[in-house]
């Protein structure tokens, strides 16, 4: 019974990457099943987060062709059957195959107990670099006691009733395409495709923060429930510079991993590093409002959990990060200082 309740525990548990302080091995090495498995999951997920790009393109071609025909229903279903059961097949031969791995058994034994008191296992879960999504959550501003100031809405102008009855059309059209391939165009950040190239490069820079710096990495859950992964490196008790917290809010595309954190920590301040929504093993999407949410939680986790005081808050940002730091300077007049670098107003 305990062997299937392992097995039923690896099937959907998180993808083990490295694990820290090993020496020069500190690849977690996966069962040659469990490698077939998770290759299998990530081509078929990489396939998705592709066609959904792309998809007005073969979204046209098909219908061109008549797939989207009620007869052609019958061969969609099969393919669509076909991926399921391959699907289906790799969650359980990876499953069964870290059942049989005591490295794995041992880090999922740790993240389990994690989730019941973080305070006290976090030393041990901190030895191990994982997908984020099962990373549990630290932080979570809404059980923040002080509500959070909030900027003026903005004012729309006002429009004619034929205005916005012929607007409609474009307004459908241009949700539907912001929300689906748009979102993404903008923002090559939120890319899978981007993220999976990159994966290296971040991963070496994220072992760099935890092991040279001990740089400590937290999940904040922002009020609208999406998760921010967040590197927080407090050097107050080392550096003389280490009272003041800098907030880092990287560009498009860019991640705290690979991002412009070192420069603070070099110069010895304390750092927060966080990944806009989409980006690394932050959820959500960036749009100005998510932004908002993410970089409001940020500061709250500094000022409620950390302790920092605002007028020892500085923030820096580039490019869309450039938002963010605009946005929360608005919001918390006392920040000590602001740069914004390469960011556009309009």
């Amino acid at each position: 019974m305990s062997s299937l309740k392992s097995i039923w525990n690896c099937l959907f548990s998180p993808r083990l990457i490295q694990i820290y302080g090993t020496g020069a091995e500190q690849m977690y090495e996966e069962d040659p099943l469990e490698r077939w498995g998770n290759q299998i999951i990530n081509s078929l997920y990489m396939m998705w987060k592709v066609g959904l790009c792309t998809s007005p393109l073969w979204g046209s071609a098909l219908y061109n062709k008549g797939y989207f025909q009620l007869q052609e229903l019958p061969f969609i279903a099969k393919c669509a059957t076909g991926v399921g059961v391959i699907l289906v097949i790799s969650f359980c031969i990876r499953g069964l195959s870290r059942a049989k791995n005591p490295a794995y058994l041992k880090f999922l034994d740790v993240l389990q107990r994690a989730e019941n008191d973080m305070v006290a296992t976090k030393p041990e879960l901190m030895k191990y670099d994982f997908e984020f999504k099962s990373w549990p959550v630290e932080y979570d501003l809404s059980d923040t006691k002080s509500p959070t100031p909030k900027a003026s809405p903005r004012v729309a102008v006002p429009q004619g009733a034929f205005q916005n009855i012929v607007s409609i059309p474009f307004r459908v059209i241009a949700y539907l395409a912001i929300h689906t391939f748009g979102i993404r165009l903008i923002y090559p950040g939120v890319l899978g495709v981007l993220q999976a190239v990159l994966e290296k490069g971040l991963l070496k820079g994220r072992t760099r923060l935890i092991e040279v710096y001990a740089g400590q990495r937290y999940k904040l859950k922002t009020v609208d429930g999406n998760s921010i992964d967040t590197m927080v490196l407090d050097r107050r008790s080392s550096y003389a510079n280490g009272d003041t917290l800098v907030i880092c809010c990287e560009g498009n595309a860019g991640f705290y991993e690979i991002g412009t954190v070192i420069t603070p920590i070099e110069a010895g301040y304390s750092v927060i590093g966080w990944n806009h929504p989409g980006f690394g093993g932050s959820t959500g999407m960036p749009y100005p409002a998510q932004e908002q949410n993410a970089i409001d939680a940020v500061i709250q986790f500094a000022i409620n959990i950390l302790g920092f005081k605002v007028e020892n808050i500085m923030l820096f940002g580039w490019s869309i990060g450039g938002y963010a730091v605009s946005w929360a300077a608005m919001t918390y007049p006392d920040i000590k200082s602001v740069v914004s670098n390469n960011t556009r107003f309009l």
